[in-house]
C-alpha cells in the first residue's frame, strides 16, 4: 500500500523537529501495511516548511544509507500554502500566501528533487501561471482547499494539474447549476482524485457514487491521517472548534470499509497500489 497523503499517526506528525520521529512514523506505517508514503506538510511559514522538508530529506537519506523495516519515504507532499482561505478546513489560513513565482522559489529552492506534489487552489490570483511553473519542475499539481468553479478547475487541468486533493472535502460542493471542482473531478476521465474513506469524510453512498462514476484507474485511496489517528480508534478527529481534521482511519482500515461496498481485491489493489504508482511515476 502507498499512502500519498498522510500527516502523521499515533502522536507523531510532520511538524516534528526530529528526524528519528519521521523514521519512527515510517516504522509505524509499515506495521499497518503501508510500504511507501509521502509525508504531507501543512501550510506554515515558508521558513518552517523548509525546515520540515530538510528533515524529511535527511530521513530519506538515512533510509537509503541504512535500510530499515519502515515504509519508504518517496518524497514530500505540500498541502499548500497557495490555497483559498474560504476553504481552509482545519488548516491555518493565516499561512496561505499569494501564488507568485517569488513565493514559489522561496518555498521550493533546493528541494525540487524531493517535492512530489503541491496542492493549489486554482481560482486564486496567479494560480494558473504557477501550475505551469511547478509542472515544468516535474512536480505534480493537485487542486484543493478551493472554491473553484467547474470552468476554473478545467482551466487548471489544461494548465497542467493532474490531481484533486481529498475529493469533496474542503472544496465547493456540487450544485445542479455549478458542479464545481468536485463535479469536475467526478466526470473528467483523466484527472486523478484522492479519496478519504473513513466514515466522517465521505458517506458510503458517496464512495459508491465515486466508484460508479470515476474510472477506476484514476481513484487513489489516501488516509490523510494526523497525529491523533490510531489503528485502534474510530472516533472523528476535530480541532477545538469542532472542524473536521485529518482522516480517522489508516489505509488498511479504509480498505476494510471499502470491502463493505463489495469491491474486489483486484479493484482495491488498483486504488492503494497501482494508481499511486502511476500518479507518482514510480
Amino acid at each position: 500500500m502507498i499512502d500519498i497523503h498522510i500527516h502523521g499517526l499515533d502522536g507523531i506528525d510532520t511538524n516534528t523537529g526530529q528526524v528519528d520521529e519521521l523514521i519512527t512514523l515510517s516504522k509505524m506505517l509499515a506495521r499497518v501495511g503501508v510500504t511507501a508514503f509521502l509525508p504531507t506538510i501543512y501550510p506554515s511559514s515558508i521558513e518552517k516548511m523548509r525546515v520540515q522538508m530538510s528533515l524529511i530529506k535527511e530521513a530519506m537519506y538515512l533510509q537509503d544509507s541504512a535500510p530499515s523495516q519502515g515504509a519508504k519515504i518517496l518524497g514530500v507532499n505540500l498541502e499548500g500554502p497557495f490555497l483559498n482561505p474560504t476553504k481552509a478546513g482545519a488548516l491555518d489560513s493565516s499561512f496561505f500566501i499569494q501564488a507568485t513565482e517569488y513565493n514559489l522559489k522561496a518555498l521550493l529552492e533546493g528541494f525540487e528533487d524531493i517535492v512530489r506534489i503541491v496542492t493549489i487552489a486554482p481560482e486564486i490570483e496567479g494560480a494558473l501561471g504557477l501550475i505551469k511553473t511547478i509542472r515544468n519542475e516535474g512536480i505534480i499539481v493537485s487542486l484543493g482547499h478551493s472554491d473553484a468553479t467547474f470552468n476554473e478547475a478545467e482551466a487548471a487541468f489544461n494548465a497542467g494539474a493532474t490531481g484533486i486533493t481529498h475529493l469533496f472535502n474542503a472544496m465547493r460542493g456540487i450544485h445542479h447549476r455549478e458542479p464545481g471542482l468536485a463535479g469536475f473531478g467526478l466526470i473528467h476521465k483523466h484527472i486523478f482524485v484522492e479519496v478519504i474513506a473513513d466514515p466522517f469524510h465521505l458517506h458510503l453512498n458517496t464512495l459508491e457514487m465515486v466508484f460508479r462514476l470515476k474510472p477506476l484507474d484514476r481513484i487513489i485511496l489516501i488516509s490523510d491521517a494526523v497525529r491523533g489517528t490510531s489503528d485502534q480508534d474510530t472516533l472523528e478527529i476535530t480541532d477545538e472548534f469542532g472542524v473536521l481534521m485529518g482522516g480517522a482511519y489508516t489505509l488498511n482500515q479504509s480498505v476494510n470499509r471499502l470491502r463493505g461496498l463489495g469491491l474486489s481485491e483486484e479493484r482495491l489493489t488498483k486504488v492503494i497500489s497501482d494508481n499511486p504508482k502511476e500518479y507518482l511515476k514510480c
